[in-house]
């Protein structure tokens, strides 16, 4: 039994006809089944949609925000902006009138036509709505559901009486005096739990690390649970915010251009989607899907395959292909097989295994080991040779860096950059668990905060969660001076992280350390970024850092002055000196634009090089209005 509705699923005029020959039943205006199977069936089981439909100013409230569904005796209860019923055969459609200042949340409800995204009270109003005096809404939430209502409440809050003030607020801001009061008084007295009904929108997924599943991930079409499994290993996903996907799990979705790619419209969808992620975590339906993914595992090193900075080996990835087709579309392509490992940042990136022979092929059907980064488009041609450039750096200032090597393509297309991981096992007889956690999820924050951030509340983050925490807090120090020293505008939340190490059987990780540097980019030089400032603030500044900004950087965050004079003083000289020798592969530089992109960085790297070492200031010159060196 088929539901039609007249401008979603079926035109006026085909309808219409489809009426006049007996084809398909008229429930009201615009909404239609077949005359074949149950309608009843069809009306309950669309009923949402078609409330929807019919009140797409209005939202799910009271007890059918609690089971995203009718009452079990056919009523639907919404709220809008005024009272009203409509009856479609067992379906009751009640409408009261909505709050002024109403609380509401998107909530996901699954039927045979797919998945609708619709408006519902949120969990504090819900409750509200149970206490109501002499309404109907009110009288159709069970005792079971006021008590699995109170239990969300109490979760999120933490106490009964911090869940009561919440709800207080919300009450006086509608004047629902009288409900805030029956709502603590059921709060202060009985928070119990109730189960959750079925919706055909939930998702219930396997989370694994290393092959080994940590718990369940749920969603019950209006907010995430998890639910860690039983076991002696190190906890590495948590639960801060109920109701919220755990910062952890978010931190691995793609973002950007890949996001853009997969179509994938919000956070359920990617999970349902993909199955293999960094830090060696997949999330299936069922155990049994894990066998069939391969394990990432590094056997093949890049170290074998670079000869002064160029990859030797063969390149087995898409290529251009055909004039009209675009190599992100063929890149798109990979991605849309969910056996393809998934990956975060906006940047255009691909998985990729080095397999024995030298080839690097798509890490499809093979361990996910190293990164392909092409180079990007309008003005960001030199991103991969860039990149290169800024991790060389690195290394010569001190920092772990991954092996790196920029990469001839094929078709006349600009370089590539493909890097190792790090974060994944060295060979079979390495059976330790490594995962990477990045500064947005350590902050239990979304990836859309990755620029608001400090490098002060970093080190807040840090302290608490490294092993070596003086170590690590020097390390976030020298990586924001490099930072400046390269004038990387990108160093944001994501782009730094700690590298968390379980040796076997471990109930805590053994080691939790600054990871390696990874994507530093100088992004004054690419085309609209000549004034990019630093991704994250330190004294309060983003931008004219100085000599003194850095050293009270360290009084704030526990760097001895002494540690701090040594560090500058170390990274401008150790980083002015690389600069000025530091050479690109010969296939690399011979493109003008290539040439180009490194003479702008060294040059920008050895003026800032000198002015911190020298504790010079930043000047604005009153004529041309360009800061410079004083």
């Amino acid at each position: 039994m088929a539901l039609h509705l007249v401008g979603e699923t079926i035109d006026a005029k085909r309808a219409h006809q489809r009426a006049q020959t007996g084809e398909l039943i008229q429930l009201v205006r615009g909404v239609y089944v077949d005359d074949q199977g149950d309608i009843e069936v069809t009306i309950l089981g669309h009923a949402v949609r078609i409330a929807h439909y019919l009140y797409p100013n209005a939202y799910l409230s009271s007890a059918s925000a609690a089971l995203l569904a009718p009452t079990p005796d056919g009523r639907l209860f919404i709220s809008g902006r005024r009272n009203q019923r409509t009856r479609l055969r067992t379906l009751e459609i009640i409408q009261n009138e909505a709050p002024k200042h109403p609380s509401t949340a998107i909530a996901v409800i699954g039927d045979d036509l797919g998945e609708l995204r619709v408006d519902a009270s949120s969990p504090r109003q819900r409750f509200l709505e149970a206490f109501r005096l002499r309404s109907e809404h009110a009288s159709a939430v069970t005792a079971d559901m006021r008590a699995q209502m109170a239990a969300r409440l109490v979760e999120e809050h933490g106490t009964p009486q911090a869940a009561a003030d919440a709800v207080w607020v919300l009450a006086r801001e509608n004047e629902w005096y009288r409900e805030g009061e029956g709502a603590e008084r059921f709060l202060l007295a009985q928070p119990g739990v109730a189960k959750a009904p079925v919706n055909k929108a939930a998702l219930d997924l396997l989370v694994a690390w290393h092959g080994e599943p940590l718990g369940r991930l749920t969603h019950d079409g209006f907010e995430w649970r998890w639910k860690p499994g039983r076991r002696a290993g190190p906890a590495l996903v948590r639960e801060t915010t109920p109701g919220k996907l755990p910062a952890f799990i978010e931190s691995l979705l793609p973002e950007g251009w890949l996001a853009q790619v997969l179509h994938e419209r919000d956070e359920r969808e990617a999970l349902r989607r993909g199955r293999r992620y960094m830090s060696n975590i997949v999330i299936v339906e069922g155990r049994e899907e894990l066998a069939a993914l391969p394990a990432d595992i590094l056997t093949t090193t890049l170290a074998g395959y670079i000869d002064t900075g160029r990859f030797t080996g063969r390149y087995a990835g898409p290529a251009r292909g055909e004039i009209e087709e675009t190599f992100e579309q063929n890149l798109a392509r990979i991605f849309a097989r969910a056996e393809t490992p998934r990956l975060s940042g906006v940047q255009i990136k691909a998985p990729m295994s080095l397999m024995p022979d030298g080839a690097l092929v798509p890490a499809i059907d093979q361990p996910f080991t190293h990164i392909l980064k092409p180079a990007g488009t309008a003005g960001f041609e030199t991103l991969p040779v860039v990149e290169w450039l800024c991790l060389e750096l690195g290394r010569s200032a001190g920092f772990d860096v991954p092996d790196a090597a920029l990469l001839e393509m094929p078709d006349g297309m600009s370089p590539a950059l493909v890097v190792e991981r790090f974060d994944i096992r060295r060979g079979p007889a390495d059976q330790r668990r490594l995962a990477m956690e990045d500064f947005c999820s350590i902050l239990d924050l979304p990836a859309s905060a990755k620029y608001d951030g400090t490098i002060e509340r970093m080190a807040r983050g840090l302290r608490p969660l490294s092993t070596d925490p003086a170590s690590d807090l020097d390390i976030l120090f020298r990586r924001a001076v490099f930072a400046w020293l390269i004038a990387d505008g990108d160093m944001h939340l994501k782009n730094l992280a700690v590298l968390k190490v379980a040796e076997v059987d471990a109930k805590a990780f053994t080691s939790v350390r600054f990871a390696p540097l990874y994507d530093a980019v100088t992004t004054r030089v690419f085309p609209g970024l000549g004034g990019d400032r630093m991704a994250l603030k330190l004294n309060g500044k983003d931008d004219r850092l100085t000599r003194q900004d850095f050293l009270a950087l360290a009084r704030t965050i526990g760097v001895s002055a002494g540690d701090a004079e040594t560090a500058i003083a170390d990274l401008t000289a150790r980083v002015a000196d690389r600069a000025q020798g530091l050479q690109l592969p010969a296939f690399a530089a011979e493109a003008e634009a290539a040439k180009t992109a490194q003479e702008k960085v060294i040059a920008l790297v050895g003026e800032r090089c000198k002015a911190l070492a020298c504790g010079s200031a930043w000047k604005r010159d009153p004529v041309s209005g360009v800061i410079g060196v004083e």
